[in-house]
């Protein structure tokens, strides 16, 4: 598919004309036999313990107001919230549900999502070390994961269908150094690869920077798994590179998950070992914070899953990144992959948007559609960009 920075000014202008609004004004629409899994970085993470319960207690936040108006308005049937702070007992998830999702937001259709799931993750968690190495031990950089505090950036599923909560497979507390031929930071001062993290840091270091999650979704009496996941940005750093090695790595996780025989390493929370059984159907979702050509991950870092033999990449588009892309210039002009699969509208000046959010169904699950919920730049619901600096993305899928 051909750039739009590539389209001239005036040919640009007039797919907007007849195809744009009315494209981003109306909800996409599915398959009857389709269940659309979606995953959405809703940015409803906040600066202090418990501001974010306090925030959806009342039903007069605007930032969760448009979100819970992107997810009536593309209705997704299971979908994965980033960046939802973590509150034990499901407060702020139910808080969410009741005064956001049950009650219409701007003339859209309330939903109700009966089922959820969340669980403890890795930022905030002290290590009880100094991982960045400025002299001190203590606060977001020497957490198991960035973090505040415990829980921010959590995570959320929210399914209109049944989760097996009794199989549901958790790797919050998954080493690093357990991952075989891990791709370790580097301390560029020394000879010695891989060596930034002492040998008593590895013994406790989590590969996790949130969690990896194996949600089993009960369809129509079939069983798909929602493979679920926030990798760490890989910037905020240095040379070593100790958040890019560790994004290229949370990725590999569920490659080799998914794949026969390469998962065998693995163990759970509960000590269970080994990756998704052959032949199960799955569907990895998260903001992954890479993107296949563009950005600081390390090179090749998401293609180790996209290219993962049962993981079959849709490639969801939409018009509005790529007229984003273009009005915005910036890095984007020097982007090498394509800004229609952009789903994060980044700095202009660096990175520019990006792909980085992703719903890859395994091969055999059939695909009925997919899509970017990023409208056109002007057009009606353009007002919704402001809800989360990333767009909700989603595949619709027949489970057979």
């Amino acid at each position: 598919m051909i750039g739009l920075s590539k389209v001239p000014a005036a040919l640009a202008a007039v797919v907007l004309l007849v195809v744009g609004v009315p494209a981003a004004q109306a909800a996409p629409q599915r398959d009857s036999g389709g269940v659309r899994f979606a995953t959405f970085n809703a940015s409803l993470n906040r600066a202090q313990q418990g501001e974010l319960l306090a925030d959806l207690s009342t039903p007069d936040d605007p930032q969760a107001r448009e979100v819970a108006e992107v997810i009536q308005r593309v209705r997704p049937d299971v979908l994965l919230l980033n960046e939802f702070d973590y509150v034990p007992g499901d407060a702020a998830v139910n808080a969410f549900r009741d005064n956001y999702l049950s009650v219409s937001q701007q003339g859209a259709r309330p939903i109700d999502y009966r089922y959820s799931f969340t669980a403890p993750v890795n930022t905030g968690v002290p290590t009880g070390y100094d991982l960045d190495r400025d002299g001190r031990v203590g606060g977001g950089n020497d957490a198991h994961g960035f973090g505040q505090f415990e829980g921010q950036y959590g995570m959320v599923v929210l399914s209109r269908y049944p989760i097996d909560s009794a199989r549901v497979r958790t790797f919050q507390r998954f080493r690093w150094s357990d991952l075989p031929g891990a791709l370790l930071p580097d301390d560029p001062a020394t000879p010695r690869p891989g060596d930034w993290y002492s040998p008593r840091i590895l013994q406790v270091l989590r590969l996790s920077s949130k969690s990896h999650w194996d949600v089993p979704i009960r369809v129509d009496g079939r069983t798909v798994h929602l493979l679920a996941a926030h990798p760490t940005p890989p910037t905020f750093d240095g040379p070593e590179d100790r958040n890019g090695t560790r994004n290229h790595d949370e990725i590999r996780f569920w490659a080799d998950y998914v794949t026969p025989g390469k998962g065998d390493y693995i163990y759970d929370d509960e000590g269970r070992r080994g990756g998704l059984a052959p032949g199960q159907r799955f569907v990895v979702a998260g903001d992954y914070n890479a993107d296949p050509a563009d950005g600081d991950s390390v090179p090749g870092a998401i293609r180790q899953l996209l290219r993962a033999p049962r993981v079959h990449d849709t490639r969801p588009a939409s018009l509005g990144a790529a007229v984003a892309a273009r009005e915005q210039g910036g890095a984007n002009t020097d982007h090498e992959g394509s800004p229609w699969l952009d789903t994060a509208d980044f700095g202009d000046s660096a990175p520019g948007n990006l792909r980085v959010d992703y719903v890859l169904p395994a091969r055999g699950l059939g695909v009925r559609g997919d899509g970017v919920f990023w409208p056109v730049p002007g057009s009606v619901l353009d007002r919704l960009g402001d809800a989360s600096d990333h767009h909700l993305v989603w595949v619709d899928v027949r489970v057979l």
